[in-house]
């Protein structure tokens, strides 16, 4: 059985379309309506096989919390304050699938290495489109947004990509030695700089001093000059920005630990399935401290508490297991690699410096809850759980799914 390409088989060019299209649905995440198109797409030119990835006994390691993360989410629904106002949030459901579509068509290290530059490319354009914006703004305080719809989501995009970059350069020689590699960290730092996000800033410098610390230990002080001497330098926008970064005083730091506050006494009323999606907004001002600054608010600005509060303990649960499973199965490959140079080591490291700044920023921002950040957060989740299956499969003489004959490691 074949296709007009002699010798291809037709479930083979059925898994090209489909990743194509998967892959395309993570380069349109600043076109939401676009990226929706492709999944939904994508799940149809996958056709059984997405449906037999969610039960597979290979994938149960990443699949079990997201079963468990989907589960709650529904129950958390029906036991809203008002199911009315929870029920469209459903249709997260359909985000998730990004994570088994993951699992299934990006096993092999040149499909991985593929999105991954595809992300770099789309980041490069997002970050310049943001410093377009900054210097239309003709000096006056713009928090840029790029393509997106909110500069902490342009933020938060630019973060995971900028850190799957550095990550790459740290490990693989012959990226270090390619210069437009290095070029496009600028505009991407550059614009997360411009978007005044503090808490992507936080993430960023912890996640680049973890990879210093596995890589180059010997850079991390030249690292801290750079940055102590960028904050002195920069304009005062940025520097009044950092230097209040974790100044108790500041009105809005103020307010997020009233925030924290008020998903605390939520989560205290409502343990196992929260108030309910989409009804934080509703409940704020009845749970809220009286010396709150704002009287209303569309999320608590943490992805832990809103979570938490909006779906309960067991939804937090899910998604720290999904966060942790990712992490540890990440540094368990690394760890067994015969070599820690090379684009397969990048990855690896990538994953788990970029997860844990995800979650860092995340306890300062409801980064989750931005979709265009959590259907590439996912991709990430699913690589190192992909590769790993792959890897297996190419040691067993087992072509990956979709690459017959292609080792899964490169």
């Amino acid at each position: 059985m074949t296709t007009s390409e002699p010798g291809l088989p037709r479930t083979r060019r059925g898994d090209e379309t489909a990743f194509w299209l998967v892959a395309g649905h993570l380069w349109s995440v600043f076109a939401i309506a676009l990226s929706n198109l492709f999944l939904g797409l994508g799940i149809l030119a996958s056709g059984r096989r997405f449906w037999a990835t969610l039960t597979a006994r290979e994938h149960r390691v990443a699949m079990a919390p997201l079963g468990l993360y989907a589960l709650v989410l529904v129950v958390a629904a029906g036991a809203s304050v008002d199911p009315l106002v929870s029920l469209p949030s459903l249709r997260e459901l359909f985000s998730l699938a990004t994570l088994p579509l993951g699992l299934l068509l990006v096993r092999g290290r040149r499909r991985a290495l593929l999105v991954c530059d595809g992300l770099a490319v789309v980041a490069v354009a997002s970050s310049v489109w943001g410093l377009l914006q900054l210097l239309a703004a003709d000096g006056a305080l713009t928090r840029v947004r790029g393509p997106f719809s909110h500069y902490m989501t342009l933020a938060g995009f630019l973060v995971l990509v900028d850190l799957v970059v550095m990550a790459r350069l740290a490990c693989d020689p012959a990226a270090r030695r390619t210069w437009w590699r290095w070029a496009l960290l600028v505009p991407i730092n550059l614009a997360v700089v411009a978007t005044l996000t503090r808490g992507a800033w936080v993430a960023l410098f912890l996640g680049f001093t973890l990879l210093l610390l596995v890589r180059a230990r010997h850079l991390l002080g030249v690292f801290f000059t750079v940055v102590v001497v960028f904050v002195l330098v920069a304009p005062q926008p940025v520097r009044h920005r950092a230097i209040s970064t974790f100044n108790p005083r500041d009105p809005t730091n103020y307010d997020r630990l009233c925030m924290l506050d008020a998903g605390a006494r939520m989560v205290a009323h409502h343990p196992l399935t929260g108030v309910g999606q989409a009804m934080v907004p509703q409940l704020y001002p009845i749970y809220r401290h009286p010396t709150a600054v704002r009287r209303s608010v569309k999320h608590l600005h943490s992805t832990l508490v809103q979570l938490a509060a909006e779906r309960g303990l067991a939804a937090l649960v899910a998604y720290l297991w999904l966060m942790v499973g990712a992490v540890v199965a990440a540094l368990r490959h690394y760890q067994t690699l015969p070599s820690r140079d090379g684009p397969l080591p990048g990855l690896y490291l990538g994953v788990v410096v970029a997860l844990l700044a995800f979650n860092i920023g995340g306890l300062f921002e409801d980064n989750w809850s931005d979709t265009e950040v959590q259907r590439v957060t996912l991709f990430l989740i699913a690589l190192p759980h992909a590769l790993g299956a792959g890897a297996a499969a190419a040691r067993e003489r087992i072509p990956p799914v979709g690459q017959p004959g292609e080792p899964a490691t490169g």
